[in-house]
């Protein structure tokens, strides 16, 4: 049976936990950070806080991104993705869909709830 350990898991994941300081709300999943920051960008938050690697239900490891209260919608549109930013070395971190997409005006708030990025064990 194949295994990844621990450590190789969290090293993956504590980029998140160290480097990411930038959330945002997307029109679409993005796939390059100028996409996320700019291009299908509908609004942002620098709050974030990502917790240290832990274990994951179902096996693998994970790290939890703490509920965001204070994002600022900076554009008009449909918020169906968000995305995880590095924007000291423009790096898009990682994606993933909303809960629920969700119409947007620019000038407005939005608040996302806490949720957890993970790499399962492998099968």
């Amino acid at each position: 049976m194949a295994s990844i350990s621990d450590r190789v898991l969290d090293n993956g994941l504590t980029v998140l936990d160290t480097e990411a300081n930038k959330i945002t709300v997307t029109s679409q999943e993005s796939t390059t950070y100028a996409s996320a920051n700019s291009t299908h960008a509908l609004g942002d938050s620098t709050s974030l806080s990502i917790a240290a690697p832990a274990d994951r239900s179902g096996g693998g490891r994970e790290v939890t991104v703490a509920a965001i209260s204070d994002g600022s919608i900076t554009a008009t549109g449909t918020a169906t993705h968000y995305a995880v930013l590095d924007t000291t070395n423009t790096r898009l971190l990682a994606t993933g869909s909303l809960s629920a997409s969700q119409s947007v005006t620019s000038g407005n708030t939005f608040t996302l709830a806490t949720f957890k990025i993970g790499i399962p064990d492998p099968s």
